[in-house]
């Protein structure tokens, strides 16, 4: 059984087997969460993207999909990229949402990972409502199986930890 856990914080100090960054499709680094993983993570991260780019990923990583690369100076294993999609109040992308969660794990499992810290992905500059997302993300890792043992959610503000935790509550 997989335990949640909430943490208030940054997601680049987090010791975990795999760290998921909130990526763009590009891969090569952006703002928010992105920006910071690939900062505190280094030039290895960079350059696994890079190769990703140049070989699988020729047109960019698709939203809800994931990826994992080296974590490089990270204090994890590994970095599962996954591009989350930007919010839409006409459109019902919830499931895409879902998809970057449930395919995390998917590589997560590949991986032999144990540990894995999220984001709340699409919250930041894709401007998904937090509580809306906070939702989606808990019923997309309580509802997928997985042999990963902690599912430890890293959000940045005391609003995003008050939303997950009445999800998990």
């Amino acid at each position: 059984m997989t335990t949640l856990t909430l943490v208030q914080g940054d997601i680049t100090r987090q010791h975990a087997d795999a760290i998921v960054n909130a990526a763009n499709s590009s891969l090569l680094g952006g703002g928010g969460v992105d920006g910071a993983i690939h900062r505190r993570g280094g030039p290895a991260v960079l350059a696994e993207c890079r190769a990703l780019r140049a070989s699988r990923y020729g047109k960019g990583l698709p939203t809800g999909r994931a990826v994992a690369t080296t974590a490089g100076e990270l204090d994890a294993r590994w970095v599962i990229h996954t591009v989350g999609p930007v919010y839409s109040p006409t459109e019902d992308r919830s499931d895409l949402l879902a998809s970057c969660y449930r395919e995390s794990l998917r590589v997560a499992d590949e991986l032999g990972a144990r540990t894995v810290a999220f984001p709340a992905i699409s919250t930041g500059v894709y401007r998904w409502p937090v509580e809306d997302a906070a939702r989606i993300a808990v019923e997309a890792v309580r509802s997928t199986p997985t042999a990963v043992e902690e599912v430890r959610f890293v959000l940045f503000d005391e609003r995003a930890y008050e939303a997950f935790a009445r999800q998990t509550g």
